[in-house]
């Protein structure tokens, strides 16, 4: 079995090229005995000479020569795009599905101006499946608060978010300027049920020593907006969209947590074993630039 090398590929090809090993050494810019033991050894492993060796004059592919340095010229070609296919592939971008529809569309809108050549493929996933794509190699960096993340992830904080309450417009609570977790343990709460969102938010209340009264588990951040606004309890959360009004039209109130601690981290995240392509770098750069101009 032949054992031909890359480096005897390129060696071969620059000397056909260059029709001299003396000036095909220096292109390549190493010794010309090693360039010629290199050669002498591929041949001999070919059987064949690749060249016409004339004293003084310029080296000749043989026939066989020609043909095998015009594939060897092609695959160096392929295995040259092959290296830079890294910078076309896509970048897998994960975003926590309450997240998502705060950040992800402006964040892409940025890439499109600052890195036009990034194609980006975003995806929104729950904790469990945003977690699990990471460890499989399915995504390339993710946006998430930093709950149910193993230690195979490395994150870095790029916003920090405080939890606030969701009143209808006319409750009493939402007449100052903040609540504390004792006026909402007095109230009914709608938790979204997030998986590690509820147990979350009932840490907040466990750890002051309270117990919440919840009223209603909802599947997403805007349905827990809409029960909120309708009267059917106080909503609680860390994401807090820009509009006063729930999806059906409702006002609604949003309050600060006065003593639910130093707020929770927003983390930008990837596989620590998985190598970041030179497009990912370069999208989680303009990610934490945005994150620090905020």
């Amino acid at each position: 079995m032949l054992s031909i090398t890359l480096r005897q590929l390129e060696y071969a090809v620059a000397v056909g090229q260059a029709e001299s090993v003396t000036l095909a050494a220096e292109r390549l810019h190493i010794s010309q005995p090693a360039l010629s033991v290199a050669l002498a050894q591929l041949e001999a492993q070919l059987g064949k000479p690749l060249f016409l060796r004339r004293r003084g004059g310029p080296m000749r592919a043989t026939s066989f020569g020609r043909g095998f340095l015009d594939r060897a010229e092609a695959i160096l070609s392929d295995l040259g795009r092959l290296t830079e296919h890294e910078s076309a592939a896509p970048v897998t971008l994960l975003c926590f599905e309450d997240l998502a529809p705060l950040i992800l569309a402006p964040l892409m809108a940025a890439a499109r101006i600052a890195c036009p050549d990034i194609r980006i493929t975003p995806m929104v996933a729950g904790f469990e499946t945003l977690a699990d794509r990471l460890l499989r190699g399915r995504a390339d960096l993710a946006i998430t608060y930093d709950l149910g993340l193993g230690a195979d992830l490395d994150r870095q904080e790029i916003a920090r978010l405080s939890p606030h309450a969701v009143l209808p417009r006319h409750h009493p609570l939402g007449a100052g300027p903040a609540l504390t977790l004792a006026d909402l343990a007095q109230e009914p709460l709608i938790l979204a049920d997030q998986g590690l969102s509820v147990s979350h938010m009932c840490g907040l209340f466990t750890r002051a020593g309270l117990v919440p009264k919840i009223a209603h588990r909802v599947a997403s951040l805007e349905l827990m907006r809409s029960f909120a606004a309708n009267g059917l309890g106080i909503g609680l959360s860390y994401s807090r969209p820009a509009p006063a009004q729930s999806y059906d039209g409702q006002a609604l109130l949003t309050r600060p947590v006065l003593d639910a601690g130093a707020g929770e981290p927003v983390v930008l995240v990837h596989h620590r074993a998985s190598p970041l392509s030179a497009s990912a770098r370069r999208l989680a750069a303009l990610i934490r630039a945005r994150a620090a101009l905020q």
